[in-house]
């Protein structure tokens, strides 16, 4: 087994900078496990605590039964994928992926054998008398994946492995990660600041803010009921609407500076019948038709091919909805917009978590 198990553990680096605050998290057998957050929120922290390369000032690790508090890196059994590579320069591929195993005294044979296996796993077989220098970017990340592939860990931990990448090659490099981890069936922690990363690499995800964890869930959930409105304006690409407004009764509705909507039953919020609150919906669920609630201004409009996303303001806010290409409207008219009322988000404006 090698599960990954966090217990209330706390990291405080210099001027009291509270890097991982009082995480409690448990990862898995065999998870594909995705930490997501901005840059400095802790989640490359967290992977180091794993590898040993950082101690907690308090709380416990674990890696399958074992409490790795006070266990050396190198005795965790754990493979780690830099966002740089660190290949070293001098050595060829094949002396690369050969030089924990060397450490390790393994056989002439074995050694062989484990190498000429990933590389053809990787599709980097006819680069092995090559040097870093000599292969490009793409490359030099597969031998980097290669390397902790001969390793067999127990646990791989990847810190942004894709962002020096291009777009193509990360979408491509995604899907390889993808098919190692189900012929593979070890345990991954995957770290990313890229939500479109984290969507569709992590069978679970956690976002992390200031240290602290805001919710763990499979992509679906994180994605359909965010937690809070962080998570919902971090997850998705454009990121969620956001309206200040007030819940009126009866009948139900959300009242805005510049329109009115009538809400159904299902989005009454639990705990906040009346009041302030913050309504978010996403693109995907904001319509232009003839006769909608909401009068609204186009000012910017995006032709990405498969659809089209128009830039709108309604009073002083402004959002940003999808539509078919052909149906974009044009810069400066006057639009009426819908909201699809079943699929609003509803947010407590102090707290800022979900309300329904």
């Amino acid at each position: 087994m090698s599960q990954v198990l966090f217990k209330s553990v706390t990291k405080t680096f210099r001027k009291n900078v509270i890097a991982v605050d009082n995480v409690s998290l448990e990862i898995k057998d065999q998870e594909f496990f995705v930490i997501l957050g901005p840059s400095g929120c802790g989640k490359s922290t967290l992977l180091r605590l794993v590898a040993g390369l950082e101690e907690p000032d308090s709380g416990e690790i674990y890696i399958g039964e074992q409490l790795v508090n006070s266990v050396e890196p190198r005795d965790r059994d754990i493979a780690m994928v830099f966002q740089n590579y660190a290949l070293y320069p001098h050595m060829t591929v094949f002396e690369n992926m050969a030089f924990a195993l060397k450490l390790r005294r393994l056989p002439r044979d074995e050694i062989q054998r484990r190498i000429l296996e990933a590389a053809r796993v990787l599709g980097i077989d006819e680069l092995l008398d090559r040097k870093p220098a000599e292969i490009s970017g793409g490359q030099r990340q597969r031998v980097a994946v290669g390397r902790a592939i001969v390793r067999n860990p127990k646990v791989f931990l990847f810190d942004e492995p894709l962002s020096n990448l291009d777009a193509k090659l990360r979408v491509g490099m995604r899907a390889e990660l993808t098919r190692l981890h189900q012929q593979l069936k070890t345990t991954v922690i995957y770290v990313t600041h890229d939500q479109v990363e984290a969507m569709t690499l992590g069978q679970r995800i956690a976002v992390m803010k200031n240290g602290k964890l805001l919710q763990v869930g499979d992509p679906t959930t994180i994605y359909n009921r965010p937690a809070n409105r962080f998570v919902a304006g971090f997850i998705g690409s454009p990121p969620m609407n956001f309206f200040t407004g007030r819940i009126i009764s009866p009948p139900l509705r959300f009242v805005h500076q510049s329109f009115t909507i009538d809400l159904p039953d299902n989005v009454i919020p639990g705990t906040k019948p009346e009041g302030e609150i913050v309504l978010g919906v996403r693109p995907e669920h904001i319509f232009i038709t003839d006769n909608g609630p909401i009068k609204a201004e186009v000012e910017v409009t995006e032709q990405l091919g498969n659809e089209a996303l128009v830039y709108v303001k309604i009073g002083t806010d402004r959002c940003v909805l999808r539509t078919k290409p052909d149906h974009a409207p044009r810069i400066g008219e006057n639009v009426n917009i819908t909201f699809e009322v079943n699929k609003l988000h509803l947010f407590d404006p102090l707290s800022e978590n979900r309300l329904n």
